[in-house]
Formats: C-alpha cells, structure tokens, sequence
C-alpha cells in the first residue's frame, strides 16, 4: 500500500523536486500541496496522510509551531535550509532532517526509513493480523526493488556500491555500508567486518574468525570487529 504524503513548504520550488523525486519511489503517492501551515491544517482535518515533508520557515505559523498543535500527527521528514533547528525537530521525534538542497540518495534514506517505521508499527487490535516484514526499496540497475528485511543474508561493501545478498543471488546498489548500517535494525544486522554487515538470523557457527552462514557461506570476521563475536554468541535468534 502507498505511502500518501503531503509537502508543506512555502517554495514552489521544494515542491517540484520533492514531486521529482517521489515520482522515483513507487510506494510514495504526493496527495496534496500546501503552501501555508495554516493551510496544512486544514488539509489535515479532511484528508488521511501517512507522511509529511515539512519545511520549517514559514509565514504566520512555522513548521515546528504546527507540529505542536497536533494531537495525533503522521510521520514527518523535515525538509529545511536551517541545521540549527534539527535538535528541536527531533525532539518532536521526526523521522529526519532534510538539510536542503538534498540528494535523491538522502531522499531515499529518509522515506526508507519511513516506510520501515510505518512497517513496524503494532495493529491496534489483538485481532489476528499477520506480522509485516520490514521492508525498503533498493535501487537497482535502474529499478526501485521491494527487499523484506528478513530475506537478506548479508551485505558486502565495494567502495561506493553494495552488494545486498539474498538466497537467489544479490542485488548491487550505489550506496555505501555505513548508509545501510544507519539504517538497518541494530538488533538484527551486525558490522563484522570493514565490508561486511551480517544478518544474525542466518548465522550457523563461528570458528576462529570466520562465521559460517545457514546456506554454507563463510564470511571473514575483521580484526578490529572480534569483541562483536561475543555479542554474537550470547544473542538469541
């Protein structure tokens, strides 16, 4: 299901490449265009939507003022010229902060991260609702690709790229390993290597510094990354 988002921003500049790059994303979905707080306010009262894009400097009524009027507010990604206000925005537990001008890989970033919170939600009822994967979309040859968290094995860094492994084979992604450690679960997804992030659901055995996946596969343990073996040990999966 599509992420119905709003942009609230008094630029109509900031409109066009937020539309420019959610137009990239297959499960953003742009439903309406504020250009005023007040007028978000609204927006808001007549229409669901699952995410914001909020600038901060606007007339009459700022982003952050209109992020504490409301009682039950979606997630929200700051969209701002001004770092100085990041502190303040996550203390209102946005999302992120987009620092403009944005990258469409920073964009990315922030509606993965998003989605993954959406993802992670608890029902509202004790009803018996299945459980939902943890999902993000990866940009691959050209495609946005749907991965559920719970299929990756690993992830190998090359430079600028990565290679996200799955059991049919991986898919390479401009991105770095650090990107994608920032945003994977902790609890799940383990640095054991310079340039490798292990998924621990798929861990077999560790012998000296090697770790031996469920399908066969070994992967190095990096010498500064030995304490984490430990960690390893002593979790439950």
């Amino acid at each position: 299901m599509k992420m119905r988002c709003l942009i609230i921003d008094d630029e109509p500049l900031a409109h066009e490449v937020i539309l420019a790059y959610a137009e990239e994303v297959p499960f953003l979905e742009i439903c309406g265009h504020c250009y005023r707080a007040t007028e978000a306010l609204e927006f808001l009262s007549r229409n669901p939507v699952d995410l914001l894009f909020l600038d901060i400097r606007m007339p009459r009524l700022t982003g952050l003022e209109l992020l504490k009027t409301l009682i039950q507010k979606p997630p929200v990604i700051i969209t701002s010229a001004y770092e100085e206000y990041a502190l303040e925005g996550y203390d209102l537990d946005v999302t992120d902060y987009l620092l403009k001008p944005f990258r469409f890989d920073r964009f990315l970033k922030a509606v993965n991260r998003a989605l993954a919170e959406r993802s992670q939600q608890k029902p509202a009822s004790l009803s018996a609702v299945p459980p939902v994967s943890p999902q993000l979309y990866i940009k691959s040859d050209k495609k946005q690709v749907l991965v559920h968290l719970d299929e990756i094995y690993y992830l190998e860094s090359l430079g600028n790229y990565v290679k996200v492994w799955r059991e049919t084979g991986f898919l390479l992604t401009p991105r770095t390993l650090t990107s994608f450690e920032s945003q994977l679960p902790a609890d799940t997804f383990v640095r054991i290597h310079k340039s490798f992030l292990l998924n621990k659901r798929f861990l077999q055995f560790i012998e000296g510094s090697t770790i031996t996946l469920k399908n066969g596969k070994k992967l190095p343990i990096g010498k500064n990354h030995k304490h984490l073996v430990q960690t390893l040990l002593d979790s439950s999966f």
